[in-house]
Order: C-alpha cells, then sequence, then structure tokens
C-alpha cells in the first residue's frame, strides 16, 4: 500500500521528520499528547519522554512546539486538499463540486491506510481546537512571509475559484469561504463544549450531517442572487 507524503515548506522544521524513522515518532506521539493535553500542557520535554530519546533529539527537528503544532496543521490543510483534489476529479458542475468540498471540509474525519504515522481523527480535533493559535500571534506576519499558511490559503482559493464560477457577481468569494472553514471548527468544538451558542446537537456521527446541512444553507441563501 502506497504511504502518502507531502512537502511541506522547509520553513516549518530543522529536519525533515517525514524523513526518518525518529521523525515520524514525534509526529505520531505529539498528535497524541497534544490532543491529550492541550497544547499548553504539551512540551518538548513530556514528549522526549513518551519517545524514549532526549529534548535535544526532537530540537534536531523543530525549534519550538509552536513550530511543530505549525507543522502539524499545515499537514492537515495538505492531506484535506489532497482530499479535495481527489474527490472533485472528472466532475464538471460548480455546484456539485462546492456541495462536494462542504462535504469533505464537514464531514468526520475517518483514518486514512495511506497516512500511517498520523492519526487524523485526533489530528482533527486539535485542528477544531487549537487552529486558530497558530495565527493569532505577534509573529503571524513573519511567518505568513514564509509561507507556512499556503495549504490553508490554498484551499481556501480553491473553493473561492469554484464560487466565482456559480455566481461571478458575487463580490466576497473568499472571504465566505475563510468564514465557512473557520466556522465549521467553531461549530464542532461548540457542540461538544458550549451547546448554548449552537443549534447542532452533538451526538457520534449526526452532528456532522446537521452542520454540513447548515453550512449548505448558509452558502445557498448566501450565494443567491
Amino acid at each position: 500500500m502506497a504511504i502518502l507524503s507531502f512537502k511541506l515548506t522547509e520553513k516549518l522544521f530543522v529536519r525533515d521528520p517525514q524523513s526518518t524513522e525518529l521523525g515520524q515518532r514525534i509526529l505520531t506521539t505529539s498528535i497524541q499528547l497534544i490532543d491529550k493535553l492541550g497544547f499548553e500542557q504539551f512540551t518538548f520535554k513530556k514528549l522526549a519522554e513518551d519517545i524514549e530519546s532526549t529534548e535535544a533529539s526532537i530540537y534536531r527537528y523543530f525549534e519550538n512546539k509552536h513550530r511543530l503544532l505549525l507543522y502539524l496543521i499545515d499537514w492537515y490543510w495538505t492531506w484535506m486538499e489532497y482530499k479535495l483534489e481527489f474527490s472533485l476529479n472528472n466532475i464538471k458542475d460548480p455546484n456539485e463540486r462546492l456541495g462536494i468540498c462542504l462535504k469533505v471540509l464537514v464531514e468526520e474525519k475517518k483514518q486514512d491506510p495511506h497516512t500511517h504515522m498520523i492519526d487524523v481523527q485526533a489530528l482533527h480535533r486539535i485542528v477544531i481546537s487549537e487552529f486558530e493559535k497558530t495565527y493569532l500571534t505577534k509573529q503571524v506576519d513573519a511567518d505568513n512571509r514564509e509561507g507556512v499558511f499556503l495549504a490553508y490559503k490554498s484551499v481556501c482559493r480553491k473553493i473561492a475559484s469554484i464560487i466565482t464560477e456559480i455566481n461571478p457577481s458575487f463580490p466576497y468569494p473568499h472571504a465566505l469561504v475563510s468564514t465557512l472553514m473557520l466556522s465549521v471548527n467553531h461549530q464542532l468544538f461548540y457542540a461538544e463544549h458550549l451547546p448554548s451558542l449552537t443549534d447542532i446537537k452533538y451526538a457520534p456521527q449526526t452532528h456532522f450531517n446537521e452542520l454540513n446541512a447548515f453550512i449548505n444553507l448558509l452558502v445557498t441563501k448566501t450565494l443567491q442572487p
């Protein structure tokens, strides 16, 4: 079975963790720990203990834990872009293409056998709870210049281009898509933790379907002439 390996911007790491067994263990275990502890409580010391290595060995791959989080988030959006490309292959109708994009954004993320070192379900939970920590920072402009948000922006641009196909006169395609991408995370988080802030009822599997219906309604009403 072919294993997916994405080429991410070299600015994210000191050494590509996908290239070695230790680097892959760093990725696998860091996802487990961040998912379990939260990013604030996650440290390289705890990571080193879990992989039975040293903090120094982790610093040979990432200069700090923020860069590691950026790497994981960038991997997720690169994987999402791959899923969109695969799902949209040979689909010509822009309305159908948009529906597929929204479904891919919203749907429950299931383990991908082609990404053996990445628990995509745990990584998705990290994206929901920790994503905004990657750019609501003082160094966001410097990070942006280094291209660490390229995958996220590429997904936004791809979906925005489909919206423009559907309604060329709609003036805010990128604003709409970036709002939707964050709203998906927010609504899933609210449904589980702050239910009074949403009408999406948290329940295994079904809340993804309910959110998909809400997002599609939102887009349809917004794009009506």
